[in-house]
C-alpha cells in the first residue's frame, strides 16, 4: 500500500537504495547482485513491479554480469573505455535500485526520488571513480589500474552490504565520504592571481 507520508520506515528504505545507488557508481552489478540475493532471502520487500530484481533467474544474471564487470575492469585502458560504455547504465542501475527498495511510497515520490537521488548518486560516484581510473592510467600507464579496480569491487561490495545492514549509517558515511572528496578538490585548485 503507497503512503504519501514520509514515515522512518520509508526514510530507511530511501537510504538503502541511495547507498545502493552510489555502489552502482563503482559496480553497476554488484549492488544488483547483493539485492537480489537480499530479496531472494526475503531480507528486502521490493516494490512490486521491480520484484522480478529478486528472482532466481535475476539472481543469475546479476552474477554473471558482475565477474564479467569485474574481470573486465581489471584490464588497463579497457577499463577506462567501459566508463565511456557504463555510465549511462550505472545512472539507470541507481534509478532501479532507488526505485526498487521504496515498496510503499506513493509512485511519483519513488520515482522522484529514484531518478534525482538514485541516478544522481550513482551518476557522481561513477563520474568521480572514472576521473581516478584515467588519472592512474595517465599516472602509472595502467600499472596501478588493476589495484583501483580492486579497490573499487571491494568498495561496493562494502557499501552493499553496509546498506543491507545499516543503510543509514551507509548513507551518513557516503556523505562524509563525498564531503571530504570536495574538500580535498577544492585545496588542490590553483589559486588565481588577478594581475593589473
Amino acid at each position: 500500500m503507497a503512503t504519501d507520508a514520509f514515515t522512518p520506515e520509508l526514510l530507511l528504505h530511501a537510504a538503502l537504495g541511495i547507498a545502493l545507488a552510489a555502489a552502482a557508481g563503482l559496480r553497476i552489478f554488484m549492488p544488483l547482485l547483493v539485492l537480489s540475493v537480499a530479496a531472494a532471502g526475503g531480507v528486502v520487500e521490493l516494490t512490486g513491479s521491480l520484484a522480478w530484481i529478486g528472482t532466481t533467474p535475476a539472481l543469475i544474471v546479476f552474477a554473471v554480469a558482475t565477474v564479467v564487470e569485474i574481470a573486465a575492469y581489471s584490464l588497463p585502458w579497457v577499463d577506462n573505455a567501459l566508463d565511456w560504455l557504463a555510465a549511462p547504465l550505472a545512472v539507470t542501475a541507481g534509478v532501479l535500485l532507488v526505485a526498487s527498495t521504496l515498496a510503499d511510497a506513493d509512485p511519483l515520490w519513488r520515482w522522484v526520488l529514484a531518478v534525482i537521488a538514485g541516478g544522481g548518486t550513482a551518476g557522481a560516484v561513477h563520474g568521480a571513480s572514472a576521473v581516478l581510473r584515467a588519472l592512474a592510467s595517465t599516472t602509472t600507464g595502467g600499472l596501478a589500474n588493476p589495484i583501483v579496480s580492486t579497490t573499487e569491487a571491494g568498495g561496493s561490495l562494502a557499501v552493499s552490504l553496509l546498506a543491507l545492514a545499516l543503510p543509514l549509517l551507509a548513507l551518513l558515511l557516503l556523505a562524509v565520504a563525498l564531503g571530504l572528496l570536495i574538500r580535498a578538490a577544492a585545496r588542490r585548485r590553483p589559486c588565481r592571481t588577478v594581475s593589473a
